[in-house]
């Protein structure tokens, strides 16, 4: 399997910042609802419930893949030798 690039290792990972838009913003027309009620709360109440228990992780996810990308461009003990 080919190695991701540095760059498109970070996009990868920036695509998760995306989340909270999408579940706050984009799909807002669509569940504003009163009608429908889950855990007795109307749709909407729910939905930015929901939405705010999952952006952090989200951000968790999009940071996680920032750290596995400095781990794979961290300089092994071999290079640190011959530095000084």
């Amino acid at each position: 399997m080919a190695q991701r690039t540095g760059k498109a290792q970070r996009t990868g990972a920036a695509w998760w910042l995306l989340v909270p838009y999408v579940l706050f913003l984009a799909v807002l027309p669509l569940v504003n609802r009163v009608v429908p009620t889950v855990a007795g709360l109307p749709f909407l109440f729910f939905w930015m419930l929901l939405a705010t228990l999952l952006t952090p992780v989200a951000v968790w996810l999009a940071h996680r893949g920032g750290l596995r990308r400095a781990r794979s461009q961290a300089p092994g003990p071999a290079d640190e030798r011959g530095r000084g």
